[in-house]
């Protein structure tokens, strides 16, 4: 397997490259741009997504269930692939819930979160027997209600919104005033309210934050974490079988990050495991991620239109943007803008290169796939392939924004 370096030295692992062109699951770009039909288009390789779950599994303590966050990508077959790989799913949406179902998972390994679970949501969770992460005082009425007319008890678990922040998150979603969870000083009132709502209490669900790529932050999180649930020894409704301590583990974008070290994280698990079945001997340690299994076996490819030259700068205008690929442009929750790695992907033994930026058709000043970086001499038809595409893709993006064609996704 040939090593693929892109745009000024980056190094992409995993994907082969065959005569100058990258490879996905072995099939060269161009003949599988053949195969899309069309253009733009993503890519997973489900040996990527394979390799990277036996990564994780060979990481995990023995016993640790590792869960995948839908949310992340929840293309059909995708998640077919993924469901006999995993121990189980988590879902952010009715849609989503039944996408797992039809996957195959079993409602029973399936957790639902979110804060905004609509009536007719939380009803699907409960016939389905899926695991409701509880959000709210207010979810807990409802679903005292429907399990008394449906002669089904919700099965749940407490979201903590913690006391505490996760520091160098990419995205925060625990600690301070937060839409996310119960906050930790309400959590014994929420507790007693599921007892007397005769809800099947399970557990708890802590998700602090997003794209972490420093170990000693996880290993952190994990442990305050843990010491936080614990504290409510005293108000539980019934023994604790489920503990979703979130995930966070990020993916490098860019030449500035390194991969994630795992070692301390899988050493603050351990920790925490030994320490969880020594207070509830009956709990299951659950480990939920996205991004970090299937973020790096996915492209987006696009393919260029025209070589355009204004005032000395270099535009490749390509048939993709930000309607498929809004995260690769920076607008998907980037402060200051990055580019994603970039390549030719059907010109990467060539040598003569020149600065270009690479932008889509769209009618707004938005639309950068790539700003001012280095890459071969580009001409009509050659395919820009941009690398980390296999998360918060397609389904993040806003495909029917100025009206222009969807994409199309392929597992390979």
């Amino acid at each position: 397997m040939a090593s693929l370096t892109v745009n000024a030295g980056e190094t992409m692992r995993g994907f082969e490259v065959s005569e100058g062109q990258l490879c996905v699951g072995g099939v060269p770009l161009q003949r599988l741009a053949q195969r899309a039909g069309q253009t733009p288009f993503y890519a997973y390789d489900r040996g990527l997504i394979r390799q990277r779950v036996a990564e994780v599994r060979a990481v995990l303590p023995t016993g640790v269930q590792l869960h995948y966050a839908i949310k992340a990508n929840p293309m059909p077959a995708l998640l077919s692939c993924l469901a006999p790989l995993v121990d189980g799913m988590d879902v952010a949406s009715g849609r989503e819930l039944s996408a797992a179902l039809d996957a195959g998972c079993a409602a029973a390994h399936i957790s639902f979160a979110g804060p905004g679970k609509r009536e007719g949501e939380l009803r699907q969770a409960v016939a389905s027997g899926a695991l409701l992460h509880v959000e709210s005082f207010r979810e807990v009425e409802v679903l005292g209600r429907l399990s008394a007319e449906m002669g089904l008890p919700a099965r749940v678990a407490v979201r903590v919104n913690p006391d505490f922040e996760l520091r160098g998150a990419g995205m925060r979603m625990g600690g301070g005033a937060q839409v996310f969870g119960v906050d930790l000083e309400q959590v014994p009132a929420l507790l007693a309210r599921i007892a007397q709502a005769g809800l099947q209490f399970e557990g708890f669900h802590v998700y602090a934050g997003s794209q972490v790529l420093k170990a000693e932050l996880l290993a952190d999180l994990i442990g305050r974490s843990l010491d936080m649930l614990l504290t409510f020894r005293a108000d539980l409704p019934g023994p604790v079988r489920h503990v979703n301590l979130g995930g966070g583990w990020g993916i490098p974008y860019f030449p500035s990050e390194q991969p994630l070290d795992v070692a301390p994280v899988r050493d603050a698990l351990l920790a925490a495991q030994q320490r969880l079945h020594a207070q509830w001997p009956q709990a299951q340690l659950v480990v939920e991620l996205g991004r970090f299994l299937v973020g790096e076996a996915g492209i987006y490819v696009a393919r260029v239109l025209e070589r355009k030259v204004s005032r000395g700068g270099v535009y490749l205008v390509t048939d993709g943007g930000l309607h498929h690929h809004l995260a690769a442009t920076g607008n998907f929750g980037q402060v200051l803008r990055r580019n994603y790695p970039v390549a030719l992907g059907n010109r990467l033994a060539e040598s003569a290169v020149e600065q270009v930026s690479v932008v889509g058709p769209l009618c707004t000043p938005l639309d950068v796939l790539a700003h001012k970086v280095t890459l071969p001499k580009a001409s009509e038809g050659d395919l820009v392939v941009i690398f980390q595409s296999g998360a918060y893709g397609a389904t993040a993006s806003p495909q029917a924004f100025l009206g222009h064609p969807p994409c199309v996704e392929m597992l390979v």
